[in-house]
């Protein structure tokens, strides 16, 4: 299973992917100009790790409680991917994800504790 987590309410833009025992990782200033080409960004760092946005089974986005910028483009951004290509699509708190170890994302979806398309932004 091919997981993508995105966490813009911080200081940093931050990408991961979780498929079949390997994560990889990628972060970028959380600024204006990179909330513009949010979209390539993703595409980008998919295809580095030889993957595509078809690949994907399952989103995961950061709801905040965070900056407000980055929780808005983020949010707004992955709506669509999950729409456009039919991923599923969860949202998840900053306050569940402890030193960045978004690995906890995981088991919170396993537990079924995310729900799917239930995105209550916090700014």
């Amino acid at each position: 299973m091919n997981n993508l987590i995105i966490d813009a309410a911080n200081d940093k833009i931050f990408f991961m992917i979780i498929a079949d025992n390997k994560s990889y990782t990628s972060e970028f200033s959380n600024n204006r100009e990179n909330f513009d080409k949010l979209t390539i960004m993703i595409v980008k760092f998919l295809e580095n790790h030889r993957l595509s946005i078809k690949n994907l089974n399952n989103i995961f986005v950061n709801q905040g409680p965070g900056k407000f910028s980055g929780i808005r483009a983020s949010l707004a951004t992955v709506k669509a991917l999950s729409f456009a290509n039919k991923i599923d699509l969860y949202a998840f708190n900053s306050h569940q994800v402890t030193s960045q170890n978004y690995a906890e994302i995981i088991d919170l979806f396993n537990k079924g504790v995310l729900i799917k398309n239930l995105i209550k932004p916090q700014y």
